[in-house]
């Protein structure tokens, strides 16, 4: 009788030699590999390789008509050192940071805390909500937000009717940066419906407890809701603040691409578009979209360094 190998079953000094290591990954990994070709070809084509030839050009002089002509940190220099509009921009976008993201999210909360008292129609009301931050990013919605607050537009009329003479809201400096962040509050739905998800969590006999030691409504939303809420309104902070340093399109459609009146709504994205696309300076519009993700790294990173001292998870 033929001995056999225990574990094989095929005879002593027969066993099949093991297969390569290329071999065994081929074999086991390659049709997870052929599945994620798309996104690899997405991610190595249209992210990442934009991203390192912007790199390379944010060090060059470049106007899309010639080769890129090699300037060092020139372009830093100018940006930091002589362009008044790049302060300019940079003074828009961080008034608009500050201001729409905090009333976004407060506007936003109060929504979520009356849709979570179980009224009526809960779903409806949610879709209803919802449905401004689909469509408030859109060229339609800046073109009717424009008709809105123009010297003739809805708001005025509105006013008219009580004898009140209002201005072009759009055409002055003083308010014209105010209805782009009216515009940005009305987009709440998204934070809304996190928001709403987050106070779904919050256990009820902790409020009931609260209740029989004769707490108000008031002092349970601060000692319990926004305690245990804190990880959401970090989340959305986070999300929210990262959408308003990128937003273009309002500020482009109501100024007409200009940022004006008196760049009151140059926003920084908007001065990288004209730029590029207004006077084909590539290379210092490459290290502007630069400096723009560092800022917005270095705010992601200040968030997670300090969230430690105001975000409460379970432990």
């Amino acid at each position: 009788m033929t001995a056999r190998s225990l574990d094989t079953g095929a005879p002593t000094g027969e066993r099949a030699a093991a297969p390569s290591p290329w071999k065994r990954i081929w074999q086991q990994d390659a049709p997870g590999y052929l599945f994620l070709l798309p996104w690899f070809i997405g991610f190595f084509g249209l992210t990442l390789g934009p991203m390192i030839s912007s790199l390379y050009l944010s060090f060059n002089h470049f106007d899309l008509l010639t080769p890129p002509r090699w300037a060092g940190v020139d372009n830093y220099v100018r940006m930091f050192t002589n362009d008044p509009k790049f302060a300019a921009s940079m003074r828009v976008t961080m008034f608009f940071v500050v201001f729409s993201v905090p009333l976004k999210l407060a506007f936003a909360l109060g929504v979520a805390l009356l849709l979570n008292r179980g009224m009526k129609g809960l779903t409806l009301y949610r879709s209803l909500f919802y449905l401004p931050s689909l469509l408030g990013a859109s060229v339609a919605i800046a073109i009717l937000w424009r008709q809105i607050f123009a010297a003739d537009g809805l708001v005025n009329k509105f006013l008219s009717i009580f004898g009140i003479i209002g201005p072009s809201w759009i055409s002055n400096p003083n308010y014209s940066l105010w209805t782009l962040i009216v515009l940005s509050i009305w987009q709440f739905g998204s934070p809304m419906i996190i928001f709403l998800a987050g106070l779904r969590q919050i256990p009820q006999d902790m409020y009931e407890a609260a209740s029989l030691d004769g707490a108000s409504k008031w002092r349970q939303f601060w000692k319990i809701t926004l305690p245990l809420l804190t990880p959401v309104v970090f989340f959305n902070a986070i999300i929210q603040t990262i959408e308003a340093f990128k937003s273009f399109t309002p500020a482009f459609i109501i100024s007409g691409g200009t940022g004006n009146p008196i760049n009151s709504t140059l926003f920084y994205t908007l001065y990288l578009y004209q730029e590029a696309f207004g006077f084909f300076r590539m290379g210092y519009a490459s290290a502007l979209a630069w400096v723009l993700l560092a800022l917005v790294a270095l705010f992601t990173a200040f968030s997670f360094l300090t969230s430690k001292y105001w975000v409460h998870y379970d432990d």
